[in-house]
């Protein structure tokens, strides 16, 4: 812990990838692209999969498992999905080795264990799913299927870097079967809207909420709904999407159901999801150049007491000090962790959790003891005071609660602050560059968009939904409905 992280202002790329290992969140790991993620990282993706997973049964929802392969005619199926996914999938040919007679010890692809169908790596499981699907719906009674899976994916992505972008990573799937398309449009923007409260309110991040462009549409999708947010470095980050099917998956494997008068007619859909990335999300949104800041309702444990101590005898009544205080603290609820490891010095603990992003640490030495006080220590303002000891709690409980409240206040003014509405295009151009969203006018062409695209590297991140306000493109001066917010991105 003695090294010291890069500034963002020097190096905001060098700075993440650092803070990511230097907090024991993940490592890279021996195949390339993919990552070890470490039990403290883990411990945090923990909690936003016991939250997300509790709104989710909170709406009707409930979890299976699907199986990892897909053959390759199912994946084939909807023409649209396989395209988008096509040049990302890694694909099992053989299902056997053999040791190699020209040189022991190593092992070769059997040949004759060549798959008589070749099987995808899911890098979503649409698929598979619909094609189950079929042997499950017969009837309207059968209808919702409100579906989520928990899961691991496979993208081979050329560029890697860790949550953020790599070849595996976790997820949650949803994907949700309905007789009409009013039920799935309003399931599809239910869990947009379960997204953006969960991020906000749980995580600490504003986002904005909208519809994607048809280019950057999910592949297979009439509709894309999405979140995104805003960095500290001034790009997106989309934390998640939600997507109407329509009847795609359903006539490309033929599920159909009878309605009420015996009608025939094929299923509407949804699919969602959230991934690992919203672990990049939470290190690039509130991180600062001393480590990670969680928001209480994501830290692995709220507090750390740190006991300053010379000899056994100092730490047992120490101990015997704080327990009381500990005690409380669990008792309401609340995560505490009491560090009394001797092969660390105090000094060596502090770093490492304002590293890892504790959100109060709480240090008591012999000197506390005499004078019935503690101090406390707030990691995302980096402020510390002396308290008596029986106004801690008090404060703990107020500190948690206000902690998780300024992080998503100080998200929302960095949102405001670096949300822009550019007038022409060579505005647009200066501002797209000086980072963050900016709002413009654009004609709803393909070309318009792939040229600012080419020109900027800037994409639409979304298209606000129900708010009109006629215009003229900026490149082109055609007719605009609204402005849509574009931004580097991620």
């Amino acid at each position: 812990m003695s090294k010291k992280l890069t500034s963002r202002q020097e190096n905001y790329s060098k700075w993440y990838n650092e803070l990511v290992v230097m907090a024991d969140l993940a490592e890279n790991s021996s195949v390339r692209g993919c990552m070890v993620i470490k039990p403290y990282g883990y411990a945090i993706w923990e909690k936003i999969q016991q939250e997300l997973d509790s709104k989710f049964k909170e709406t009707g929802h409930y979890n299976a498992y699907f199986p990892l392969f897909v053959p390759k005619s199912l994946f084939e199926a909807e023409e649209k999905n396989a395209e988008g996914f096509a040049k990302e999938c890694a694909v099992v040919t053989h299902y056997r080795l053999k040791n190699d007679k020209e040189n022991p010890g190593k092992l070769v692809v059997d040949e004759n264990s060549k798959l008589e169908e070749e099987l995808i790596v899911r890098p979503t499981s649409e698929a598979i799913i619909w094609r189950t699907y079929k042997n499950w719906i017969q009837s309207y009674r059968d209808l919702p299927i409100l579906l989520n899976q928990w899961a691991n994916v496979v993208r081979w992505e050329m560029r890697t870097r860790l949550f953020l972008r790599t070849a595996e990573f976790l997820w949650q799937e949803g994907h949700t079967a309905h007789a009409t398309k009013k039920e799935a449009l309003a399931e599809t923007k239910l869990i947009i809207d379960l997204y953006a409260k969960f991020v906000e309110n749980f995580m600490g991040i504003s986002v904005l909420s909208g519809l994607k462009s048809d280019s950057e549409r999910f592949a297979g999708a009439e509709e894309t709904y999405c979140i995104e947010s805003l960095m500290q470095d001034g790009k997106a980050l989309q934390a998640g999407t939600s997507h109407f099917l329509g009847q795609n998956f359903a006539k490309a494997f033929d599920v159909k159901f009878a309605d009420k008068d015996g009608k025939l007619d094929h299923v509407w859909a949804t699919s969602w999801g959230v991934s690992t990335r919203l672990m990049g999300a939470l290190i690039m949104s509130h991180g600062d150049d001393h480590g990670l800041v969680l928001p209480p309702k994501l830290a692995p444990y709220q507090v750390v007491i740190v006991p300053i101590f010379k000899s056994d005898k100092e730490l047992t009544e120490i101990s015997e000090y704080v327990n009381p205080l500990i005690e409380q603290i669990r008792k309401n609820g609340y995560t505490v962790k009491y560090d009394n490891r001797s092969n660390h010095k105090p000094g060596y603990k502090f770093n490492e959790y304002e590293i890892k992003g504790v959100p109060i640490r709480i240090a008591v030495g012999p000197r506390d003891l005499q004078n019935k006080t503690l101090e406390v220590f707030r990691r995302d303002k980096m402020h510390k005071k002396v308290l008596k000891f029986g106004e801690v709690f008090e404060e703990v409980s107020f500190l948690i609660d206000d902690i998780q409240n300024e992080l998503l206040r100080a998200s929302k003014r960095h949102m405001d602050d670096n949300t822009k509405v550019a007038s022409s295009y060579a505005e647009f151009k200066q501002m797209i560059e000086d980072g963050g969203f900016v709002l413009a006018h654009w004609d709803g062409t393909s070309e318009t968009e792939e040229k600012i695209k080419k020109d900027t590297k800037a994409t639409i991140r979304c298209i606000p939904i129900n708010k009109k306000e006629p215009g003229k493109c900026m490149v082109t001066g055609a007719s605009s409905e609204c402005k849509v917010f574009f931004a580097r991105s991620y």
